[in-house]
């Protein structure tokens, strides 16, 4: 009998092409992306070759204005693992492609943008060696338009990403200024300070453009020296008025700071915006490297009111310079809650480290008796506290005590922590009778 082949061979092709159509979808799946952990951009990115640059491209709502294909701008973040990232934008480029190349650590990959709204897109996966501090750098290779694109988030994901150390957008402006820290001094107990003495050297390569390294601060005001741009440093002497406002003219007569005298070539004006009173400063291109002198005196002077008057030594001048005294009303107190800290002000420099010793504390009692204050206890601002940036650290070295802040470097001290420096036993030789008078 004779078999037709024909239907069975048929049925037999059938059967492979339905087989086919049920794998093809499987082969097709891509292998998508974890990212969970959504970074704002705009809280947590600089442009690392440009501060002026920065304060224009990078703002609150993410990376926009970006035109220049010569810009690096990097987005940091912490994390408490190794490993495998995952990374991916939320980005546009609404006037055509553009190609931008993005690199962790030692490895680069280049993708092109060709989305007009705003979309996830899957940029790759690279390899952290260690947990801590790293950054997804990324930079413009081609576009088409004025812009290369807009970035509001980074998206990471991936085995290295446990926990995460970033800045929420709510705190970016403090955020991208990086964490405050302070040394708080321990005082002679049951007793009045008049005088306050401190030594203030920073180290090379510490000064960043927007550091306050600030060294006799009390309750009422503080003291220090500045960096304010790449050609102007300053040193400055505040005094906050009892009136409580951001808004200087608001304070009444009766509560402004008033100004008793001022050294040569010191500008006495109000400030706002930190509370309110009265500032005083001195142009003065104080160097990185050398130890400055700070001493502040503070008393109760007519009708419940307190007069600090502060004085700045400069070896390259080789004597003590007024810089004002200013008279606090509605207070009556000496110099209490002795303390030195370190900030930046400028948000576009949150990225770089500085660092700052504060050596040789001494306070002079109305009893006529200088004391050395060799014990201090280190604390941090709410960026710090609330674990949006953990670059920060002080302590003791030494004869001096120290404070170190920004750059996302892997160290952090325990908010709260004391510690003790050596002491100098040396006190201040200063003739009081000799200071220059307000």
């Amino acid at each position: 009998m004779k078999t037709n082949l024909i239907p069975f061979i048929f049925l037999a092709i059938a059967i492979f092409a339905c087989g086919s159509d049920v794998d093809d979808p499987k082969e097709e799946v891509v292998d998508k992306l974890d990212l969970r952990v959504t970074i704002p951009a705009g809280a947590n990115s600089w442009v690392v070759n440009s501060t002026q640059q920065d304060e224009t491209v990078v703002s609150d709502g993410g990376i926009h204005n970006w035109t220049s294909l010569t810009d690096v701008l990097r987005t940091y973040f912490k994390t408490s693992s190794s490993g495998e990232l995952h990374v991916g934008f939320r980005i546009k480029s609404p006037e055509g492609t553009s190609k931008i190349k993005v690199t962790v650590g030692n490895d680069s990959k280049e993708v092109e943008i060709s989305n007009k709204e705003y979309e996830i897109v899957e940029i790759g996966k690279f390899n952290i060696s260690s947990s801590g501090y790293h950054y997804i750098e990324v930079q413009g290779l081609e576009k088409m338009g004025t812009y290369i694109g807009d970035i509001n988030d980074i998206l990471i994901g991936g085995p290295a990403v446990g926990s995460v150390t970033f800045v929420p957008t709510e705190n970016s402006y403090f955020g991208r200024r990086g964490p405050s820290v302070h040394m708080s001094y321990k005082e002679p107990e049951g007793k009045d300070v008049q005088w306050y003495y401190n030594e203030v050297t920073v180290p090379e390569g510490e000064d960043a453009i927007g550091s306050f390294f600030m060294a006799n601060g009390h309750a009422q005001g503080y003291f220090g020296m500045q960096v304010n741009s790449a050609s102007e440093r300053r040193i400055l002497f505040s005094i906050w008025s009892a009136f409580n406002t951001d808004d200087p003219n608001q304070i009444p007569e009766d509560y402004k700071v008033l100004n008793l005298g001022n050294g040569s070539d010191v500008t006495v004006q109000d400030f706002g915006n930190e509370g309110s009173g009265k500032q005083s400063f001195k142009i003065f291109n104080w160097k990185a490297g050398t130890t400055y002198k700070f001493l502040l005196k503070g008393e109760p002077s007519v009708n419940n009111s307190t007069d600090y008057t502060a004085y700045f030594y400069a070896p390259e001048i080789g004597q003590w310079q007024l810089i004002a005294s200013l008279r606090r009303p509605q207070t009556s107190t000496h110099l209490e809650r002795l303390h030195s800290f370190l900030e930046n002000f400028v948000p576009s420099t949150g990225n770089v480290s500085r660092k700052v010793k504060f050596g040789n504390q001494w306070a002079y009692t109305t009893d006529g008796v200088w004391t050395e204050m060799d014990k201090g206890t280190f604390t941090a601002d709410a960026t710090a506290s609330q674990g949006h940036r953990a670059d920060y650290t002080g302590g003791a070295e030494g004869e001096t005590f120290f404070l170190m802040n920004c750059g996302f470097f892997n160290e952090s001290t325990q908010i709260g922590a004391e510690f003790i420096r050596t002491k100098s036993n040396i006190a201040p030789n200063i003739d009081f009778s000799k200071l220059e008078k307000p």
